[in-house]
């Protein structure tokens, strides 16, 4: 039996490159660990993918993708299609394996995301949620209170950001945009909670400066969003791969 000094994993340019030099080649990159870790997370998904008797996957669905791709690659053509897996460095067998196992990928996300999602959701709400709000921020309490006088005077919020806020959003009238509720500072977030779209928050102190904010508008998270249910899951999925990474005993076979 060859020993990984001897057994080939690569050839360039004619010579022959061994295991035993590949691993070292990325350990001098410094990218041995993450080679590793791909190699691992590979092996947990697929090994629950074959113990699994919930994830199969009808074979019509593959190859509708694998046709819709060619389509939207313009390989509808065989020759052209037969080039591009070249190419690529695959064949059609392994391109349609690798087809079905993204489809059976999303499926364990959704199997292992689904029972802790609502509970998951809930614990992140705070951060998911946000509201679309404008700002002035100023040097001084004095300052804040004049402008806030002005305003309720019937004085543009518009005019006074750009003429009086320190911040780089004055150039676009204040408008900070979409920002997380988890993400704002503790007094701001307790005003903006009991605020509706259009009141004028403040002045409130944020560190050694005071500043005026309006609401413009809330945007509360919901899991009808598909793109954020997706990143839930992903999150959730990485939590359990490192779960199952941690469980596992690991060494190194040079020999």
């Amino acid at each position: 039996m060859k020993t990984s000094s001897e057994l080939t994993i690569l050839t360039v340019n004619r010579h022959s490159i061994s295991v035993e030099s590949a691993v070292k080649y990325l350990q001098t990159s410094g990218k041995l660990g993450q080679f590793i870790g791909d190699i691992i997370r590979q092996y947990i998904i697929e090994q629950e993918i074959k113990t699994r008797n919930d994830i199969d996957i009808n074979q019509v669905v593959t190859e509708q993708a694998i046709i819709d791709f060619r389509l939207q690659n313009k390989l509808s053509d065989p020759q052209k299609f037969n080039e591009w897996l070249q190419k690529n460095g695959t064949d059609y067998d392994s391109f349609h394996k690798s087809v079905t196992f993204g489809f059976q990928l999303e499926k364990l996300k959704s199997l292992v995301a689904e029972p802790k999602l609502q509970e998951y959701f809930i614990e992140r709400k705070i951060f998911l949620d946000r509201v679309v709000i404008s700002r002035i921020i100023v040097a001084n309490h004095e300052l804040a209170e004049e402008l806030q006088t002005q305003i309720e005077e019937g004085v543009s919020f518009e005019y006074l950001a750009r003429e009086y806020s320190l911040t780089d959003d004055r150039m676009v009238n204040g408008m900070m945009g979409a920002v997380s509720r988890g993400k704002m500072p503790d007094t701001l977030r307790a005003a903006v909670d009991i605020a509706s779209p259009g009141n004028i928050i403040g002045p409130i102190k944020l560190d050694d400066k005071y500043g005026l904010f309006r609401v413009e508008q809330y945007l509360p998270a919901s899991l009808e969003d598909t793109q954020l249910k997706q990143a839930l899951q992903n999150e959730l999925f990485e939590k359990w791969l490192a779960g199952k990474t941690q469980k596992l005993t690991v060494k190194l076979q040079m020999e």
